[in-house]
């Protein structure tokens, strides 16, 4: 099926950005990608920042989503919750690598679109992290721990191979745009939930007994 003109232009300034950086293309880079006139880009974006910003909210949109689809399981308890956000990020930056490799790098760049993503989305990712945590040391699921470094190690595991594709690729030769990724990595995740925050039966029985 064809692209739509705005599809198109999305997917060449995502693969641009990705390979050049921002500043390195001009909207002129970006349409010949396309294959569109440059008039094309400020009809739907105004210009090269209200792309990057479409890009920005496109992805944390979507990644709030994958999120809330996941806590949308509390109900079952704090550990399948917390497997299933993290499953769901997983996938959806697996299928979305170059898009989410870019979004991360210039995460980690102090900017007003930055700014805005962390009093936003970035607030709202860390209500979903701390509640699943809250609720699972509560019950018992999860033993007790500093839920800051708790969330800094999750965010850690579920970002690591898309921004530094490069090292995981050449040097630990793991392939993050492959299936066989995606299997094995969250499988890693599962255990990590289940070896570093789950307490065992015993802890959970005397944490039960502890809040009665």
């Amino acid at each position: 099926m064809k692209k739509n003109c705005k599809d198109a232009i999305v997917e060449a300034a995502i693969m641009l950005f990705n390979t050049k950086g921002y500043n390195g293309i001009s909207i002129r880079d970006i349409a010949r990608k396309a294959e569109v006139n440059p008039a094309n880009i400020a009809y739907y974006f105004h210009n090269k920042h209200g792309l990057l910003e479409y890009c920005f909210m496109n992805f944390f949109e979507n990644y709030m989503a994958e999120i809330e689809k996941g806590f949308a399981q509390i109900e079952l308890g704090a550990a399948h919750c917390l497997k299933e956000i993290g499953k769901n990020l997983l996938a959806y930056q697996c299928e979305n690598i170059h898009l989410t490799r870019f979004i991360l790098r210039e995460m980690s760049i102090d900017s007003q679109v930055v700014r805005e993503i962390m009093s936003t989305y970035y607030v709202k990712e860390r209500f979903y992290f701390k509640t699943v945590l809250e609720k699972g040391i509560e019950a018992g699921e999860f033993s007790i721990q500093s839920i800051p470094y708790t969330i800094i190690q999750f965010k850690g595991l579920l970002m690591m191979p898309f921004l530094n594709i490069q090292y995981a690729t050449e040097v630990l030769h793991v392939f993050p745009h492959e299936q066989y990724f995606l299997k094995m990595y969250e499988q890693e995740l599962v255990l990590w939930i289940e070896r570093m925050l789950c307490t065992s039966e015993r802890e959970r029985v005397l944490a039960i007994q502890g809040a009665g």
